[in-house]
């Protein structure tokens, strides 16, 4: 169990709660005692959790010892955690299985088939790590040429945040969000391999370089990734309005991310010129 962790977890995720989004009988009286902190104090989660003050104090403290899964559902309850923080909570205390080997067997050739037979629409294949591991000549042509970068360079995170050397950039102020959601996948995976050294080293090389990266991290921020819309600048489209949908292969810590775009737009039709260039 990662106790450090674990303690700084709860303890945001606590403040992170208003006592007036919790029912009146769950928090003490406004005059009972000033607030010198934000959100709940830890006797008002302990008590919504039904564990003792003094068992919550120490996991804030990590010094508890290690947490059933009965009281971790307890204290997910309490603190309102989503399935996706409910899945880390676990993880951080040791309760859920680990997931499948960062460094496991390469992508399959249908997998690989896949991508070629989505034609026009731009595609690659990312892994836990957030390397690129796959992808097809749309996304080459939209993106960067993969091929021309080493195995460390082929990772998305870092051609976002230390190369910028992609051929279609968000416009300014939208790397913001992409590093957050980066860090919050990152931190996902950081629970399901808690051993994986280049998994430290990147995270760490992101935080120094992106200060949105480094808070989200800091926030353990493990929200699902979302169909997410982007204007993107492209050299030769000019601006493209994308739907860029992430989709978690079944068996595997392998995802698809597919660049689409409304059927009959004007960004629609410059995938198509882009697709048939590329081909």
């Amino acid at each position: 169990m990662s106790r450090a962790e674990l303690a700084d977890f709860l303890r945001r995720r606590r403040e992170a709660l208003r006592p007036d989004q919790m029912p009146a009988t769950a928090v003490h009286p406004p005059g009972r005692r000033a607030r010198r902190t934000p959100g709940l104090r830890r006797e008002e989660v302990a008590a919504l959790a039904g564990v003792s003050t003094s068992y919550y104090e120490r996991l804030e403290q990590a010094r508890a010892p290690h947490p059933s899964p009965q009281v971790l559902a307890a204290l997910a309850g309490a603190l309102r955690l989503t399935a996706a923080e409910r899945d880390y909570l676990a993880r951080l205390a040791g309760q859920a299985p680990r997931g499948i080997d960062a460094d496991g067997p390469p992508v399959s050739a249908d997998i690989r088939q896949l991508l070629d037979r989505l034609g026009p629409i731009p595609a690659y294949l990312a892994d836990e790590r957030q390397d690129i591991v796959a992808w097809n000549s749309a996304a080459a042509a939209l993106i960067t040429d993969f091929g021309l970068l080493s195995a460390e360079e082929r990772n998305t995170v870092r051609l976002s945040i230390r190369l910028g050397g992609t051929l279609c950039r968000a416009p300014a102020g939208a790397e913001a969000e992409f590093a957050r959601q980066s860090a919050a996948q990152l931190r996902a995976a950081s629970a399901r391999y808690p051993a994986d050294r280049v998994l430290g080293e990147s995270v760490n090389e992101f935080a120094a370089h992106s200060p949105d990266f480094a808070a989200s991290w800091r926030n353990h921020d493990v929200r699902p990734i979302p169909t997410l819309r982007k204007r993107l600048r492209h050299p030769k489209l000019g601006e493209l309005d994308l739907d860029c949908q992430t989709l978690l292969l079944p068996g595997t810590d392998v995802r698809l991310v597919i660049y689409t775009a409304e059927p009959g737009s004007p960004s629609a039709a410059a995938l198509d010129r882009l697709g048939t260039r590329s081909a």
